[in-house]
């Protein structure tokens, strides 16, 4: 009897153990959410967002502290995407560097100065204000540098491939792949242009965008090319092959151009460095021997 009553005993704490253990652990439990509620259960440490969704998050609201125009806004946009950025948040971390910088302008000359200085406090925001604008500019020309250098191998490619009977579109993609890790702008905007013409946008269309999004002269000539073509049915070939001629002419005249130039630019240095040391050296020894002949005379008649 002592020992069926040991073994009821026995199973009737593993028959409980085993249900507050199974009530814990189900999802569905009542008491199981009831014990995680009560700290049972730690909680989930919550993923933190990226970085860059950090950054756009702070200057957010630093975007919005100054009342901007839409037409500066459609003009920030353009840039912003000449320069290869083409996320909408990237026109919000825009303003709100600008704005940031111009807060750290400010409270740098109020640290510095006080303000007892109002051109500084007027002129030192101003300049932090513009600093973001001017490195935007800055890298819209190196950009639109790179693909102008890019634009003649790109044609002569492009004529290789529509002469071996691919389509344009079909042969901006090729030439897209095959730049990719050589001219990694160009080949940016030649797969945009595929991407579009695929969503079904007409070709004539996609091509006016590549031409907006670049900004480069040579790419918009090249578009009028072919938007002509295409309107009038003569051969993609030869109009690739005449306009890459034509690009290669012109980059050896802007060549020539800046080399001519080149002479006109080492005047500042010349005069500023090169020139007061050949003054230095060449009238320096007679300078002083004239201080060393006229010294002592003026010295004797005193």
């Amino acid at each position: 009897m002592l020992v069926a009553l040991s073994i009821l005993v026995f199973l009737t704490i593993v028959v409980v153990v085993f249900s507050l253990g199974a009530a814990t652990v189900a999802p569905s439990s009542v008491l199981g959410s009831r014990l995680r509620e009560i700290g049972w259960q730690r909680p989930k440490a919550q993923e933190k967002p990226p970085i860059r969704e950090r950054i756009r998050q702070a200057l957010d609201p630093l975007s919005r502290a100054l009342p901007v125009s839409p037409e500066n806004v459609s003009k920030t946009r353009q840039w912003l995407i000449q320069a290869g950025y083409r996320d909408p948040q990237h026109a919000t971390i825009y303003r709100g560097l600008r704005v940031l910088f111009a807060a750290l302008a400010f409270g740098g000359v109020v640290l510095s100065t006080g303000m007892s200085s109002p051109l500084l406090l007027v002129g030192m925001p101003a300049f932090g204000y513009f600093i973001p604008r001017f490195m935007l500019k800055r890298a819209v020309q190196a950009r639109q540098r790179r693909i102008r250098l890019a634009l003649p191998d790109a044609l002569d490619l492009t004529v290789i491939c529509v002469e071996a009977g691919l389509a344009l579109d079909q042969a901006m993609l090729r030439v897209g792949e095959d730049l990719r890790y050589a001219h990694p702008e160009l080949s940016g905007e030649f797969h945009m242009f595929n991407l579009e013409t695929r969503a079904g946008k007409p070709r004539v269309e996609a091509l006016r965008n590549l031409a907006a999004r670049t900004g480069v002269e040579d790419i918009r000539s090249l578009v009028m090319t072919l938007v002509q073509t295409d309107r009038f049915g003569t051969s993609v070939a030869q109009a690739l092959r005449v306009h890459s001629d034509s690009l290669r002419t012109e980059r050896r005249q802007r060549a020539e151009e800046q080399a001519a130039k080149t002479t006109v630019k080492m005047i500042i240095p010349l005069v500023l460095f090169v020139l007061p040391s050949l003054i230095f050296v060449t009238v320096g020894p007679a300078v002083i021997q004239l201080m060393h002949v006229l010294l002592p005379m003026g010295g004797g008649k005193r």
